[in-house]
């Protein structure tokens, strides 16, 4: 289908889902939510899409939510938030999380509110050094939504995630990669360069096995030692049948570069 406010394709194993919104910063407007919801829907389904990238148009990532799709003013109707984030953000966090396929986020520019957070929902995150990470929800009286409360204490303790959470200042990406935060910090001209080769590099790999690393990495810290134990094992018993497995010892044994299909 035709979008209007990003912009999707797909080739040679690589979907990439650009916001394009340049003029707002690409922040969210309900149109927005819809064609992401949908292109998330068509990558997830494609069996020749191996890798997602996800980035923003122009000078920014994303901005978070346009505060002018709903706009409300002191005593008017005040905007239920939380039907908000039910219909539209939680379901999208949801998405990237559960994608059975690795998403690499590229952010360029700024990555406010809920921006910062759809990033930080991605499996692999590479900023360029102009980057900003910012909560800004405490300066509009609100908490991080996106999952932010959830991920950033997880990905870089309490204490710097309380500090990020109720100041609002903005995280240089060289801090968030030393933070932990991010994979990787890059010249602002290497952004695309380092993102394209990544993707190239999960388009030609073990999809079902990177599929599963993601899975059981990203609960891990939900489960106790001897349920991921069993986990782990359920996962190497079903790969061990596939394809992929079978033509990586290959390629090992023969000192060659395997040719994984993604079964």
């Amino acid at each position: 289908m035709a979008y209007g406010t990003i912009l999707f394709e797909r080739s040679e194993g690589v979907a990439r889902l650009t916001l394009n919104r340049p003029d707002r910063l690409n922040s969210f407007t309900s149109e927005m939510h819809g064609e992401v919801a949908d292109a998330l829907e068509a990558a997830a389904a494609d069996p020749a899409v191996r890798v997602l990238v996800l980035t923003g148009a122009g000078r920014g990532f994303c901005a978070g939510q346009d505060l002018a799709d709903r706009a409300v003013a002191p005593g008017e109707t005040a905007v239920d938030l939380g039907d908000s984030v039910d219909r539209f953000y939680a379901p999208l966090i949801r998405r990237l999380a559960g994608l059975d396929k690795p998403v690499v986020c590229a952010v360029n520019g700024v990555a406010a509110g809920a921006g910062a957070n759809i990033a930080l929902a991605c499996d692999v995150v590479i900023a360029g050094r102009s980057a900003k990470f910012i909560q800004s929800f405490a300066n509009i009286g609100l908490v991080p939504d996106s999952g932010g409360t959830w991920v950033l204490p997880r990905l870089i303790g309490q204490a710097r995630a309380l500090g990020l959470a109720l100041t609002g200042d903005p995280l240089p990406a060289e801090t968030a990669a030393e933070w932990g935060m991010i994979w990787k910090c890059v010249d602002d001209g290497e952004l695309g360069a380092t993102t394209d080769a990544l993707a190239r590099r999960f388009a030609t790999g073990p999809t079902r096995g990177l599929a599963a690393t993601k899975r059981l990495i990203r609960q891990a810290i939900l489960q106790p030692l001897d349920v991921e134990l069993a986990l782990e094992r359920d996962a190497m018993r079903e790969l061990g049948f596939s394809k992929d497995y079978r033509e990586g010892v290959s390629a090992f044994m023969a000192k060659r570069q395997p040719c994984f299909t993604g079964r």
